[in-house]
């Protein structure tokens, strides 16, 4: 055929299509068109063209839809020719497209309406209008109509083009919007001087455009207002008033949103008055305060005065901004001062110092002039006076002799080289500044010079001492002393002579006493320093001097009385006549006896008593005494080879005789037995004493005229062990009964000790009283074999033990129970561990009907449980679990079970009569306790009869029943709680059609 070229026109309309094509050369008649949708081939529009024709609308379509479009056209002789084509109408433009940020600063919200046709989706572009960079390109489904930009950047423009697709076809709609600002942080506002303000924030790049306000807080009117781009962070603002709070304002602005910003407020720094300076006021300890008054404003001024050349401020005054001075009064004389004037203006401040200007002063109070002990030099002394100093001035007899000039804070002076007892001026002006004060006067004395080579001397008298000295070098118009007691400081006499005195006696004084006399040189009012010298009177010998012996073997006493007088202290001397060595001993004053030990014993010895003072001694005569003899050492005893035997032993000392032997009864004291004993025997063994008993020894020494015991010694024979020793087991708790005899002699009681067989435990010791003869040993393990040892105890002594071992009864098995599994020949037994030992378990079953045996299993001491097999079905049996060590056993309670029965054999059904059914079975095995019969009507399920029968019914006959009814009947086997029951048969009663069976 004749193709016709058909063409679609792009005319960009959504609801038309256009058509072209070539005429077919000879022209053609007309033309018919038809236009169906794709997918179901479904006609929706057809037309016609006249001849000459080559193009055609097509109207009234849906946007976005694909057709299929045929053009036929009729040529000459009725031929026609076509050709087919697919188009697609333009999708539509999404309606009302909106784009918000609801006020965020970061996201962006899109809606519009679909618009009417089909589509495949929408492509969603977003722009950054100022970079016209695409932030985010996506396809989305052809029902969504919302969707969130997030993640954008603050206070920014942004442009939206969202786009219809349909096949290749699109069609687009765009718009703009802005992010809403971020607000600007940390907005500080400071002082950059006086006259400026530095303003700095972070996180500009939030806002297109940033609006400052800088505000005159004390005019409350507006200084400055700016507008500035993206990414200014800071800004000064000049020519501002100094000492002035100023508040500024800032807005985030980003297309139609405006957001206000933080705040903040400051002041600029205040200007510092000039030219301050500080002078004296007409009242006297005034000064005043001047200035001049800078530009700008300040909230008022501080006026600080300080004190000293360290500036210590003193007084402070707050008085107006607009002031320009001020007075001080009432201030100290003679003191420097400086004054400070400070602007204030909110947190800031400003200072101006002045030069230092002086009150007048005052002369120094508390003047004096003293010579300290010193005849070459005085010392000239004054309290502190306000000022920068002082001059002083010297004078002997209207004749200056050192004029001086002293800084401040010096109150003392020392004029050397000075003659010894002359009369002297001195005169002292406090200096501050340009100004001196009036001066004070004083006079004084140099001192004497004192008395040179001061002696005093006892020349061997015990009641009376002589002072010498030699007369001083300067005159002088006498001496005066003192007479003092060394020791306690006591004033004792006052001595005054003429100046050509050189010595002096003193007498009625203390023997043995120390003393001390301190003479001066007079001149004028003054004396000169103190001489002193010292001694001692002689001393008085003791008297009554003895020696006496203190029973001690080693040690004698020595007594004496103290002579009239001082005593500094006593020196002993002993010595023997038969030793070479001897005893020195010193004792203090107010000591009158002494005892001398470690001595010989037996000996005699003399004594000296010697009394010292100072450098001077006196002796008593001698006394004699002599020493008493030693006692026999380590006196001990010990039991002997037998119960009845004490072994006695001891060290001999030097000297004495022979020694006597005292054995006592402890408990009576008595005195049993005397043995003497030559010297040179150190041991002695006493027979026939009673076992166990306590004893007492003394051995008595003799030597010269003196006799001596040795210490008593404490003893005890071994006591005898007890006899016939038994133990046996409580049945009633886990204890052993323990029994003896008791044997000959005396204890102090019984120990016993118990020991677990096997076991590393440290055994347990138990205390009995020595008349006991049985103990019980309680709170020990069950089933458990232990030693037992006695012994008899007097005091740290046992005897020969006794030991004998016996077991204590086992603990019973506990919460025994007998399970039957679900079977007829099996019972399962198990049962708790009971506490302690045993040897084994002995397990007895017991069949409870007359033919069944007993059954007797013996199992580990560690076993819990155990299965019983091969058993008669349907019979009871009991269980018995015993814990056995050796001979000893214990039980549980019994616990009984039944076997599963066996089911009935041979289940037969006969009918006898029409109103009977006659029921027959075997029983297997043993059989069972019983039988139960029932009988059920099988057409209504109906339970017609039920019978109990004893162990030996085999057959069972039901009376009254239905004729020519269908019945079915179960057979079971009971015992105890269990059973066992035959399949169901069924059968006819009589006189009835023929049922099926």
């Amino acid at each position: 055929g004749t193709l016709l070229n058909i063409s679609v026109s792009e005319h960009g309309r959504s609801d038309s299509i256009l058509l072209y094509w070539d005429e077919p050369e000879g022209g053609a008649r007309g033309y018919s068109l038809t236009l169906s949708s794709l997918g179901p081939d479904t006609l929706l529009q057809n037309g016609s063209a006249g001849p000459n024709t080559t193009s055609f609308w097509f109207h009234g379509l849906t946007p976005g839809m694909r057709y299929e479009i045929e053009v036929t056209a009729t040529l000459a002789c009725m031929e026609t020719t076509s050709q087919t084509v697919t188009a697609q109408t333009n999708p539509s433009p999404v309606r009302n497209l909106s784009l918000s940020s609801d006020g965020s600063s970061a996201s962006l919200f899109a809606a519009w309406a679909h618009g009417p046709g089909h589509r495949d989706g929408y492509s969603l572009a977003l722009y950054h209008s100022d970079s016209r960079a695409l932030v985010r390109n996506t396809s989305i489904l052809p029902g969504t109509s919302t969707f969130l930009f997030d993640g954008l950047l603050a206070g920014s423009e942004y442009a939206l083009k969202v786009s219809t697709l349909s096949g290749s076809s699109q069609a687009s709609t765009s718009i703009h919007q802005w992010t809403a600002p971020s607000i600007p942080t940390q907005l500080r506002l400071s002082p950059g001087s006086s006259t400026s303000l530095v303003a700095s924030w972070a996180g500009a790049a939030g806002a297109a455009w940033l609006h400052l306000e800088l505000r005159n807080l004390l005019t409350q009117t507006v200084t400055t207002t700016l507008s500035a781009r993206r990414g200014l962070t800071s800004y000064c603002f000049q020519h501002l008033h100094p000492g002035t709070q100023y508040w500024l304002g800032l807005s985030a602005i980003a297309g139609s949103y405006t957001v206000v910003g933080p705040n903040a407020t400051a002041w600029t720094y205040p200007l510092s008055p000039g030219n301050v300076t500080l002078s004296s006021a007409e009242e006297q300890n005034s000064l005043q305060a001047r200035w001049s008054i800078p530009m700008g404003h300040r909230d008022f001024c501080l006026v600080t005065l300080q004190e000293g050349e360290d500036s210590v401020p003193i007084r402070n005054i707050s008085i107006s901004g607009d002031s320009g001075h001020v007075t001080f009064h009432g201030l100290s004389s003679g003191k420097q001062y400086t004054v400070q004037v400070t602007v204030v203006a909110g947190p800031y401040r400003t200072s101006a110092r002045s030069t230092a200007a002086w009150t007048e002063p005052l002369a120094p109070p508390g003047v004096s002039l003293s010579s300290q002990g010193s005849p070459h030099s005085l010392l000239a002394s004054w309290e502190e006076a306000m000022g920068e100093g002082y001059l002083l001035a010297l004078s002997l007899a209207d004749h200056p002799v050192k004029n001086s000039s002293l800084v401040r804070g010096v109150t003392s002076f020392t004029y050397e080289g000075l003659h010894p007892g002359t009369l002297y001026s001195f005169e002292v002006s406090t200096v501050a500044g340009p100004y001196t004060s009036s001066p004070q006067c004083v006079s004084n004395w140099t001192y004497p010079l004192p008395p040179e080579q001061l002696t005093l001397s006892s020349g061997g008298h015990s009641t009376s001492l002589q002072g010498s000295w030699r007369a001083a070098s300067s005159g002088s118009t006498g001496y005066i002393g003192t007479l003092w007691e060394t020791k306690s400081q006591g004033w004792v006499r006052n001595v005054t002579v003429g100046n050509d005195w050189t010595n002096v006696t003193l007498e009625d004084l203390v023997p043995g006493r120390q003393y001390t006399l301190e003479m001066s040189a007079m001149a004028g009012p003054f004396r000169s320093p103190v001489q002193s010298a010292t001694d001692w009177t002689y001393p008085l010998a003791p008297v009554d001097v003895t020696l006496t012996n203190t029973r001690h073997p080693l040690g004698l006493s020595a007594f004496w009385d103290k002579a009239a007088g001082d005593v500094e202290q006593f020196h002993l001397q002993l010595y023997s006549k038969s030793h070479a060595a001897q005893r020195n001993i010193s004792v203090g004053p107010n000591t009158h006896n002494f005892t001398f030990l470690g001595l010989s014993p037996g000996t005699q010895y003399f004594l000296k008593v010697t009394v010292l003072s100072g450098p001077y001694r006196s002796s008593s005569h001698f006394a004699t005494e002599w020493t008493y003899p030693l006692s026999l050492a380590n006196v001990s005893i010990q039991p002997g080879r037998r119960p009845q035997e004490l072994h006695v032993s001891w060290v001999e000392s030097s000297g004495g005789r022979d020694h006597l032997v005292q054995l006592s009864v402890a408990e009576s004291l008595s005195i049993i037995r005397n043995v003497s004993v030559p010297r040179g025997v150190t041991q002695l063994v006493l027979e026939g004493l009673v076992p166990g008993s306590r004893y007492h020894v003394e051995i008595i020494s003799q030597a010269g005229p003196h006799r001596i015991s040795s210490q008593t010694a404490t003893g005890y024979t071994v006591p005898l062990p007890p006899c016939s020793l038994s133990a046996r087991p409580l049945s009633i708790a886990w204890a052993l009964a323990v029994h003896w005899e008791t044997a000959p002699g005396q204890r102090d009681g019984y120990l016993l000790s118990v020991l677990e067989e096997g076991s590393s435990a440290p055994p347990r010791n138990l205390e009995a009283g020595k008349d006991s003869t049985n103990i019980t040993v309680a709170q020990l393990e069950p089933g458990t074999c232990y030693l037992v040892g006695i012994w008899a105890v007097a005091g740290p002594y046992r005897s020969l033990p006794k030991n004998i071992t016996s077991c204590t009864v086992p603990a019973a098995p506990t919460n025994l129970s007998l399970i039957n599994p679900g079977s007829s020949s099996e019972l399962y037994t198990s049962w708790n561990k009971p506490p302690g030992r045993r040897d084994h378990y002995r397990i007895t079953l017991y069949g409870l009907s007359t033919q069944s045996r007993v059954h007797v299993q013996t199992l580990s001491p560690n076993a819990q449980n155990m299965t019983w097999t091969h058993l008669e079905a349907g019979s009871r049996f009991a269980v018995q679990v015993t814990a056995v060590k050796g001979s000893l056993e214990a039980s549980s309670i019994n616990i009984t079970q039944w076997t599963y029965p066996l089911a009935p054999a041979n289940l037969t059904l006969s009918s006898p009569s029409a109103s009977t059914l006659r029921v027959s079975w075997g029983a297997a095995g043993q059989g069972a306790e019983g039988f139960m019969v029932d009988v059920y009507d099988t057409a209504s399920s109906t339970h017609t009869g039920h019978t109990v029968l004893g162990s030996d019914a085999r057959s069972h006959i039901f009376r009254s029943l239905s004729p020519g009814t269908l019945y079915s009947v179960a057979v079971r086997a009971t015992a105890g709680p269990f059973h066992t029951s035959t399949h169901n048969l069924t059968h006819c009663t009589r006189e009835c059609s023929p049922c099926d069976q």
